[in-house]
């Protein structure tokens, strides 16, 4: 059964994070490697696999916003470290009164450049693919660009060159330059004539990749969000 058939099932209108990520994963987008627990009594076997530092989130139906609920603790370097996390985040009232599906823990993906993919159903064009860059130029500066799906390489290059920041992607003010070709592989997963948008258009509302951290070897979806039809 398919993760959005499970969620389906369970009568969801959203995939959960772990769900979201295991949908990027089957279309080719890199996820960082996890594991989930139901509790602390499962952290020490299920962190052997794993390489520290590692991030905890709590992972509720009734919890979208997990940061501003006290449900993110990054940088966590052992067993231990992620054990306390979870103790203290099963004491935040909006923690303690959610149910809870169990925590997510995930490597800390390597430093880079936060950019955003997302996607939506336009009644009229269908979907929709959507690049931005991260942080404040997304939230205050909207610098984002679109395309109908599905989308060419051609369309890819194009949408990154029309974004107000792009020089940043070729290292201005002193950053390191990242990876275009790795954000275009993501864009065409997600929005090109195979990838995702069209494959699932019946079923997904809206699609949200938020961070996709970009390095100058790579990207990796750090955070997913999946809104059902």
């Amino acid at each position: 059964m398919n993760v959005i058939s499970e969620a389906r099932r369970h009568n969801r209108r959203a995939l959960d994070e772990q769900a979201g990520k295991a949908l990027l994963a089957e279309f080719g987008v890199a996820v960082p490697q996890s594991a989930m627990v139901a509790g602390v009594g499962e952290v020490d076997q299920k962190t052997k696999s794993l390489t520290f530092p590692v991030v905890v989130k709590v992972m509720s139906p009734d919890i979208l916003h997990k940061s501003d609920a006290g449900g993110v603790k990054i940088g966590l370097k052992s067993a231990a470290e992620v054990e306390s996390a979870i103790r203290t985040m099963m004491q935040h009232p909006a923690i303690a009164a959610a149910r809870i599906d169990g925590f997510l823990i995930e490597e800390m993906a390597p430093p880079g450049l936060e950019m955003v993919i997302g996607g939506v159903r336009d009644p009229q064009f269908g979907p929709l693919v959507m690049v931005g860059l991260g942080g404040i130029f997304v939230e205050v500066l909207a610098d984002v660009s679109f395309r109908i799906c599905p989308i060419t390489r051609l369309d890819a290059q194009q949408m990154l060159a029309e974004l107000k920041g792009a020089a940043i992607l070729k290292g201005a003010r002193g950053r390191k330059a990242v990876s275009q070709e790795a954000i275009i592989e993501v864009l065409l997963q997600v929005g090109g004539e195979n990838g995702l948008l069209m494959q699932h258009a019946a079923d997904i509302a809206e699609a949200d990749i938020n961070p996709l951290i970009v390095s100058e070897s790579g990207a990796v979806a750090v955070d997913a969000r999946f809104i059902l039809s």
